[in-house]
């Protein structure tokens, strides 16, 4: 597919304002009018895990990037880059299955959904003994600015939600990128118990959406509500999936 049809689509994004960024295309007015930084988050990495089997480990590599968006779309001084856009750049690239993207190649990622950040990271599951990583690229000058790991005190894979909160938290501190305010936070409370296993399920869903078994994707985004029935992003999932 030519870059000219990608830039068309992200066009059609109210979310993604394309960067002028020696591309030939100009951004809408829309997104033209939405300067707050945009921030891109990519597929996580497995750094070499153990303990469950190959396909939950791949299925978490996109199920901790969507739930760290999440998290990041809370705060209203930042723009989240849809999903979708960067996955379709990804496959543009033949990078669709690579365990990790080099800075350089997310800072150009970056630039062609018009962000101002970029968020690469990994994670390593050692039998239950759970570690995060999320790395804030700057899309300008392709530099690290920022590497977090979650929370030390968090270890255990029964908390995996909240490891994915301390690395949102921590790619905000330190940078320009304004703080969550403690309303935001404070709405998000009830639903931030989400169960370890409802996420690996939200994340199997996911992975099978994206090889288009919908009725897998089906079958795993109605098992993450059964676990936990308040899981936004499982039940918008299901929504997309079966209106698709």
């Amino acid at each position: 597919m030519r870059l000219a049809t990608l830039i068309s689509r992200a066009l059609g994004v109210p979310v993604i304002a394309l960067a002028a960024a020696g591309l030939p295309a100009r951004a809408g007015p829309a997104a033209a009018q939405d300067t707050r930084p945009g921030i891109a988050v990519l597929r996580f990495g497995n750094g070499g895990s153990y303990g469950k089997d190959r396909e939950e480990f791949e299925a978490l590599r996109k199920g901790i990037a969507a739930m760290l968006i999440s998290e990041l779309a809370q705060n209203p001084g930042v723009r989240l880059v849809d999903r979708a856009e960067t996955q379709r750049l990804l496959d543009e690239q033949g990078l669709a299955v690579a365990e990790r993207v080099d800075k350089e190649t997310a800072a150009k990622i970056g630039k062609m959904v018009g962000a101002r950040y970029m968020i690469t990271g990994s994670f390593i599951d050692l039998y239950g003994d759970f570690r995060i990583d999320g790395r804030l690229i700057n899309v300008e000058t392709g530099e690290i600015m920022k590497v977090v790991r979650n929370d030390p005190k968090l270890h255990d894979r029964r908390d995996m939600f909240r490891m994915i909160q301390s690395v949102a938290e921590g790619i905000m501190a330190g940078t320009k990128l304004p703080a969550l305010p403690a309303s935001s936070a404070s709405a998000r409370a009830p639903a931030k118990q989400v169960p370890t296993e409802a996420l690996a399920f939200f994340s199997r869903a996911l992975l099978y959406q994206g090889r288009g078994d919908k009725a897998k994707a089906i079958d795993y985004y109605q098992k993450a509500l059964e676990v936990f029935p308040d899981y936004t992003e499982a039940s918008e999932g299901l929504k997309r999936v079966r209106g698709s």
